[in-house]
């Protein structure tokens, strides 16, 4: 990747310098060049208004220094091996990059409360970025064994039998050596999940020492106050590297057809026997999926988590292609009004 971007190493004035994004804070990328240098930078207007281009963590960027100037100017991102991505929840119709270039995503939830539909949902995302994709319990010495492996059983039905799902404690250095594992020399590893779950617990343990800040925990729940406010690459010892992510409380999918499918492969496995190929099912005729409903052999609730996704996905869907439409009619509108060599009149009073 660095290599397309064609920059140089130097700091001479004027030369571009490629490093990698491995800190997001409150819209300033940090960045890290190869010696070792940290540079926190800002977007060349040209990138943002020209082409809304915004520099994530993990992103391989080009940077200029320009002279009497107190931050690097980033000119171009290298093209993503990968991206997490979820719907902008300020825009209808827009997506939002959270993070690039990574070959994991370890979805992280507390075994004292698991919330089974927010998991849904981070798996279909997860899934989406075609990365190797993990479920890790947190603060398992907050449990007793039969809760934990109740828990771990609806956990691994929900996930699917290709998904591993870790229970990880700080009292047991074994789970803890069972993630790290994960965590392959040379790749990059993106961690998600809601605010509390234990995030910057899990990074800390990972490496060894207190890297992140971490929140109290209160005794008679085990939740801890949101400290993670910015995105930050951290190495971890004789391992690879991770990416404690904000947790993000809208989680709005963007272009997810394929992430439902393999976050619901028991599903997708029976649409195959129904009788139609565009089966909606939806109580069409010879509908496996429904059959299968009413047999008690496709959960309820899982078969309706499933068809909310489909909707909001296909709604989504909608909603950009009516964006498309609507930019493409108002690009006809102005192309027409520059061949009259005038615009319609504004403000004008009718006389």
């Amino acid at each position: 990747m660095a290599e397309d971007l064609r920059s140089e190493g130097g700091a001479e004035e004027g030369a571009l310098r490629t490093g990698e994004v491995v800190k997001l804070d409150r819209g300033y990328p940090l960045v890290r060049f190869p010696d070792g240098e940290r540079l926190r930078c800002e977007h060349a207007t040209a990138l943002v208004k020209g082409h809304d281009q915004r520099a994530v963590i993990g992103d391989v960027v080009a940077v200029s220094v320009p002279a009497a100037h107190d931050k690097g100017v980033i000119e171009a991102i290298a093209p993503r091996t990968r991206e997490f991505v979820r719907k902008d929840p300020t825009e209808r119709a827009l997506p939002q990059v959270l993070a690039a270039n990574f070959e994991r995503v370890i979805v992280a939830q507390p075994v004292g409360e698991v919330n089974l539909r927010r998991l849904e949902r981070e798996l279909v995302l997860a899934f989406e970025t075609g990365a190797a994709v993990t479920v890790v319990l947190t603060k398992g010495d907050l449990a007793d064994e039969a809760a934990t492996a109740a828990v771990r059983e609806a956990v691994e039905s929900l996930a699917g039998p290709a998904t591993e799902v870790l229970v990880v404690s700080e009292a047991d250095p074994a789970s803890v050596e069972a993630v790290r594992r994960l965590l392959a020399p040379g790749t990059t590893t993106v961690l998600i999940g809601r605010s509390g779950v234990g995030k910057s617990s899990l990074v800390n343990m990972l490496v060894g020492t207190e890297v992140l800040e971490v929140g109290a925990v209160r005794e008679g729940d085990g939740k801890g106050r949101h400290t993670t406010v910015s995105r930050e690459i951290v190495a971890v010892p004789g391992a690879g590297r991770i990416v404690d992510m904000p947790g993000v409380r809208g989680l709005g999918l963007w272009d997810a057809e394929a992430g439902i499918e393999a976050a619901f492969p028991d599903v997708e496995s029976l649409a195959e026997e129904c009788r139609f190929r565009d089966c909606t099912h939806q109580g069409e005729p010879g509908c496996a999926v429904c059959a299968a409903v009413a047999a008690g052999a496709l959960p309820r609730t899982r078969y309706d988590s499933y068809q909310a996704l489909c909707r909001e996905a296909a709604d989504v869907r909608d909603r950009r292609e009516q964006a498309r439409r609507l930019n493409k009619d108002k690009a006809a509108y102005s192309k027409h009004y520059r061949k009259k060599g005038a615009g319609p009149s504004r403000g004008g009073r009718r006389r």
